[in-house]
């Protein structure tokens, strides 16, 4: 396949940036878009010229870190991250279009590369989980019903990419937010930190610059782990609840 590529390139944070346009050839079908973009690299580095900065880690849609913003969509065509979408979704001949994440939380770093730390302190407000020190509690100890525990599994493969934020026109992160207090508020081992949890994520939430939710649902469209939008219903419900009884 040979394929025309226009690339978002910018030194740094204070850079203003620009799309340059790149053409690259010998790329297979069964390659996934990182290994396409490896490929361009390779080519540049023989040019001398500066290769395109991108995150990626596990490469196998786990860690959440590849982050692009494909022909307008977040991850790309396919409902994947970007590291296990494959240029078989593309045709011989085709212009992709390759920006990194657009919200003012996630400044750029470098080319493609953002800072996603906002979601780490979103987390690290949520504080801990209370828990007895000393040797594991048996695992039937605390009866869990089976639909909770289901729905916390579920929610939990949120894998915090931040592709809900970059599809949605508000830069909301209220997705991955709802995703993280659903989770924990649908097991016993959350609920001592319960309300003061929603209360201390939500106001950093809004700290950080995130937009609020106004039910678009392009978040849970563009969502590679399918986590449902009820979970910004429970979200609200839980601060609703919470800041009721004065947390």
């Amino acid at each position: 396949m040979n394929l025309t590529l226009k690339i978002w390139r910018q030194d740094g944070p204070d850079d203003t940036g620009g799309i340059h346009t790149y053409e690259v050839s010998g790329i297979s079908q069964d390659m996934s878009f990182l290994e396409m973009l490896d490929v361009l690299n390779e080519q540049l580095n023989e040019k001398g010229e500066e290769p395109v900065a991108f995150d990626s880690d596990c490469r196998e849609g786990i860690c959440g870190m590849c982050s692009l913003m494909i022909n307008g969509e977040a991850h790309g065509p396919e409902v994947t991250t970007t590291c296990q979408l494959h240029m078989r979704s593309f045709s011989d001949g085709d212009t992709i279009t390759i920006e990194p994440w657009r919200a003012e939380p996630f400044p750029v770093i470098k080319d493609l590369v953002v800072d996603r730390s906002a979601f780490d302190r979103i987390i690290q407000s949520g504080g801990f989980v209370s828990a007895n020190t000393g040797s594991a509690p048996e695992a039937n100890a605390a009866p869990v019903p089976r639909d909770k525990a289901m729905r916390a599994f579920n929610v939990a493969t949120c894998i915090g990419c931040g592709a809900c934020v970059a599809a949605c026109p508000n830069g909301s992160a209220s997705l991955f937010l709802g995703a993280k207090i659903t989770h924990l508020g649908e097991l016993p081992q959350g609920q001592p930190e319960r309300w003061t949890r929603v209360v201390d994520m939500v106001g950093q939430h809004d700290h950080e610059g995130f937009g609020g939710c106004t039910n678009i649902g392009e978040c849970a469209a563009a969502c590679p782990k399918e986590i449902p939008l009820d979970v910004i219903s429970q979200l609200n419900k839980d601060l609703r609840t919470a800041l009721k009884n004065g947390h």
